[in-house]
């Protein structure tokens, strides 16, 4: 089994991805302002995450399941996104990614990116429909940070051998632990909390953080 050098865990929305996937399902269910403006203030840290998520979530009810598809034509890659996985997977490295977002788009991403760990929320659908109702456990904060350590566990890595990178509030717990945090065109609030800040939009930027740190040392 080859040994993996590091772990590279980001957020899904605004990260790896330019756009924010709900506020797509809010447009074309005719509700994308509402949508908009409770993802703006979950992101800046002023609502909590579940409940905004389940608030949002529940404006989607009777989108056809197809809905998907159609999302899945206008989400494109960050800049440098495609770029920064290569460079660290033919290094050595494995990728993840956990999203706030579902994973009826996330794993289409997953598949093009060729990440290696996914976790995201998933939407309910009865009779082909979405009821407006999210299924099992919901991606918050807390099950991001698990995440970067199980993870890393399974790879026999400690935290110090990983990096973590997100916009919103949901994102600083695993940015601040991982060995390298980056906030990534974030939110003032996290900005201001991570240890590392990217404000141009190109993952490649992500690069050089990555390879003064300690881990390119070892």
């Amino acid at each position: 089994m080859q040994t993996i050098k590091g772990l590279l865990v980001m957020d899904v929305d605004s990260t790896l991805i330019n756009e924010e996937g709900i506020d797509l399902l809010g447009e074309i269910a005719g509700v994308g302002k509402e949508v908009a403006e409770i993802t703006e203030r979950a992101m800046n840290g002023e609502l909590d995450f579940e409940q905004a998520l389940r608030e949002r979530v529940k404006l989607l009810a009777g989108l056809p399941e197809t809905v998907f598809d159609e999302v899945a034509e206008n989400i494109t890659f960050t800049k440098g996104a495609m770029e920064l996985i290569q460079t660290l997977k033919q290094n050595g490295w494995a990728v993840g990614v956990v999203s706030g977002g579902f994973h009826e788009t996330v794993d289409r991403l997953a598949n093009l990116a060729g990440i290696d760990f996914v976790k995201a929320n998933r939407l309910e659908v009865e009779n082909h429909q979405l009821t407006g109702e999210v299924l099992g456990e919901i991606v918050t904060k807390d099950v991001k940070l698990v995440k970067l350590k199980k993870w890393s566990k399974m790879l026999g890595l400690s935290l110090n051998d990983t990096v973590a990178i997100g916009d919103g509030a949901n994102d600083l717990p695993m940015i601040q632990a991982a060995g390298v945090g980056i906030a990534f065109c974030a939110k003032e609030i996290v900005q201001n909390s991570a240890p590392f800040s990217i404000l141009e939009r190109d993952l490649m930027k992500v690069l050089p953080l990555i390879m003064d740190s300690e881990l390119s040392k070892k």
